[in-house]
């Protein structure tokens, strides 16, 4: 029997064939043998996908999504009508096919149906026994197509791509509330949280396996991992596998509250982002269970609840960090726990992160750091507390960690700059927690008495704030005129780049030019289009010199910083080398700050990090400013972007005006001027903040003293103190 079609939005066809929305909306007015819709509604019509795929081939419309692309909307015709559980049986095939060349996949990508099945059918087969609750598959010739799109999503978007597909569905079809995927420079934080190096380290809810794979690369061998949810523990197994090979790799799926299943491990350390709010976790049930310690939590605790799984499982003297939701650190429901683990001196550290660090975005996570007591081993007398959310903020000049505006998305965090601050003071108070130097409104080691009060509240943000006491009148004067001064001089450098006139109107109507996509210029040698490529083994475009390579990330071009990555952060990928004139454009389109930047000399000589995607002009054919201005279009990311929860630059889809030099130079210098522009209002908007804030911080905390009125004014007047 032939498989059921699937059906596609207008805007899944725009990116089939890649052009933009509005182009579909034209074909379907001016050609009558468009498809007609085949589902949906008048107002949202969906369309045949095959029917769609053999009208765009008669017209030449080759195919512009990208090999991820492709591969969901070949799954969505293989899922069509099944269940939970339709892609895991793909999961083998993945690893399987990381594991052969590009020259391999594209062969077997060639063979007839028949033959690609079989072949995928015996690969998936023999690594049956290393994933969980995984048999031995059998592919059929009617799944011959999206077997092809899987080895060219793994060939070439990466085998972690190709998961990240496969799981997409099965996660929208789980009872997955609260849980949340922990992003990378989270878990290399929590990660480097643990001290020293922990041989084995286990990860209860290890959801995609993002902690258990940061473990890896801090050196553990041993790795073992639990998630409830099936598709998430294969995933993590899979996941591992590929990017942990000489670990030891063991996945089970199961409750970990409710079904342990490593109720004998002892770990050195436990990583672990359990899920939040669960009142169903088990707490009837595991009243008496001999892992509560520290207090059976209560039903509401379930965190708590996961922090005393996660010590029962620790060796003594072993680590843990676990990433909670804030509320754990100040319920009244917790309190008794909460004092407990203070007073056993369990709890080490608690830190509070900014929101947008990591889902659900508009909540600021934290770190708990923990430790099993050791049998007659010092005695622990104080908890430190870091506030990474509502500290004294960034440096004069600089840009905050993390931003978010009413009814906005949080700005970029700068993770590079959050895990220094975070592990500086971390470092320190492990070497000498007696003699912490304490970090005004950032970090503190509390003393533990101070801690075990009626609420037993452990928010950050209560136990760092500095005493306006503590703040000296000299020296916070002496900040604010710098600060007052620094202010000034940007503003009058905002105020210069605004009354620059770089344009005049263009007349009744808008100017109109032809345009090409990136790919069109990169086939014609205007344009060279780089990456950074994933899991190679030789470190090209490091330099061999003593120095390492800085690295420009994403969020140095969201905050309009110079380099600030670290080449050891990056393992084996082959990174390019940047060069002036470089247009580097961020692979994800979400969040605020500038997606588009010009490479100047501070930036060449660094590495590309990851999600960036660099554009190398010819300057004989396009001028790196007007590239950058037109690549940067709203509109432009806009169209060239798929996903839904999270936007993905697709860069040969975005557009170009082709246009004479001499007016690409006159548009790239007009482009150059908004750029300056921007950088200006944003040194001035956060040198304002920071004006602002050592003048309150100074009135309120008596250091500062009003002026009164015959001292601020020639014509006197009553004191105003």
């Amino acid at each position: 029997m032939p498989q059921p079609s699937a059906h596609v939005t207008a805007a899944e066809i725009s990116r089939i064939a890649g052009v933009t929305r509005a182009t579909v909306s034209n074909w379907r007015r001016r050609h009558d043998d468009f498809p007609a819709p085949s589902g949906g509604t008048d107002s949202s019509p969906l369309y045949d996908l095959e029917t769609v795929r053999a009208w765009l081939a008669a017209r030449g419309h080759a195919a512009a999504a990208s090999p991820a692309e492709e591969l969901r909307t070949t799954l969505r015709l293989r899922m069509q009508g099944q269940g939970s559980g339709a892609t895991a049986d793909l999961l083998l095939l993945v690893l399987a096919a990381a594991r052969r060349s590009s020259d391999d996949l594209k062969a077997l990508a060639e063979l007839p149906d028949a033959e690609l099945t079989a072949r995928a059918s015996d690969a998936a087969a023999d690594l049956a026994g290393v994933v969980p609750n995984s048999e031995a598959v059998s592919y059929t010739i009617a799944e011959a197509a999206v077997l092809r799109a899987l080895l060219a999503c793994v060939r070439d978007d990466g085998a972690r791509a190709a998961l990240g597909v496969l799981a997409e569905r099965e996660l929208e079809d789980s009872a997955t509330s609260g849980t949340y995927q922990t992003p990378e420079p989270l878990a290399d934080l929590a990660a480097r949280l643990i001290p020293g190096t922990a041989t084995s380290v286990l990860d209860p809810a290890c959801g995609s396996g993002t902690l258990l794979a940061a473990a890896a690369g801090r050196g553990a061998s041993k790795l073992y991992g639990q998630d409830t949810v099936p598709v998430q523990a294969q995933r993590t197994a899979v996941s591992l596998l590929l990017t942990a090979p000489e670990s030891t790799v063991t996945v089970r799926t199961g409750d970990s509250l409710r079904a342990d299943s490593f109720p004998d491990v002892v770990a050195d350390a436990v990583l672990c982002n359990p899920p939040y709010g669960d009142r169903d976790w088990g707490h009837d049930e595991l009243a008496y269970d001999p892992r509560w310690a520290y207090g059976v939590p209560a039903r509401a605790e379930s965190e708590l609840a996961w922090v005393q799984h996660a010590l029962a499982h620790l060796a003594p003297g072993g680590y843990a960090a676990l990433i909670l939701p804030p509320a754990t650190a100040s319920r009244a429901s917790g309190r008794r726990v909460r004092a407990e683990l203070v007073r056993s001196g369990a709890l080490r550290a608690v830190v509070a992160l900014p929101a947008g660090a990591a889902p659900p975005l508009h909540v600021g996570l934290q770190i708990w750091v923990l430790q099993r007591p050791e049998p007659g081993g010092p005695e622990r007398k104080s908890v430190l507390f870091v506030d990474t959310a509502t500290g004294a903020g960034p440096a004069r000049g600089t840009l905050p960690l993390a931003r978010t505006k009413t009814g906005g998305r949080p700005a970029a965090v700068d993770w590079a700059g959050l895990s220094a601050q975070v592990l500086t003071a971390w470092e320190e108070f492990v070497g000498d927690s007696d003699g912490f130097n304490d970090v005004p409104d950032v970090a503190r080691a509390v003393p533990v008495v101070d801690l075990l009060d009626d609420l037993a509240d452990l928010t950050p943000a209560r136990r760092v704030r500095a005493a306006p006491s503590d703040l000296d009148p000299v020296e916070l004067a002496a900040d604010l005129d710098a600060a007052r001064s620094d202010l000034v001089r940007v503003a009058e450098s905002l105020a210069e780049a605004a009354h620059r006139s770089d344009y005049f109107t263009s007349g009744a109507s808008n100017a109109e030019w032809r345009t090409a996509t990136a790919s069109d210029l990169v086939r014609g040698g205007a344009l060279a289009l780089l990456r950074t490529a994933p899991g190679a083994e030789s470190g090209v475009g490091r330099g061999g010199g003593p120095e390492p390579r800085p690295v420009l990330t994403s969020t140095d071009i969201a905050r309009g910083t110079g380099p600030t990555g670290d080449a050891a952060e990056f393992g084996g990928d082959v990174a390019p080398v940047i060069e002036e004139g470089d247009v580097l454009v961020r692979a994800i389109a979400d969040g605020t700050g500038p997606k588009v930047r010009v490479a100047d000399e501070n930036d060449a000589g660094a590495l590309l990090g990851p999600l960036i995607h660099l554009f190398r002009p010819d300057p004989a054919r396009l001028d790196s400013w007007c590239l950058a201005g037109f690549l940067g279009a709203e509109d432009n990311i806009a169209v060239a972007s798929t996903g839904t929860t999270v936007l993905q630059v697709n860069p040969g889809r975005l557009r170009v005006p082709l246009l004479p030099l001499v007016m690409q130079r006159q548009y790239g210098e007009a482009f150059r001027r908004v750029h300056e522009l921007r950088v200006q209002a944003r040194r001035a908007q956060v040198l304002a903040e920071e004006t602002a804030r050592l003048l309150a911080s100074g009135l309120t905390g008596g250091q500062l003293v009003p002026l009164s009125e015959s001292r601020a004014s020639p014509t006197g007047g009553d004191s105003l103190h």
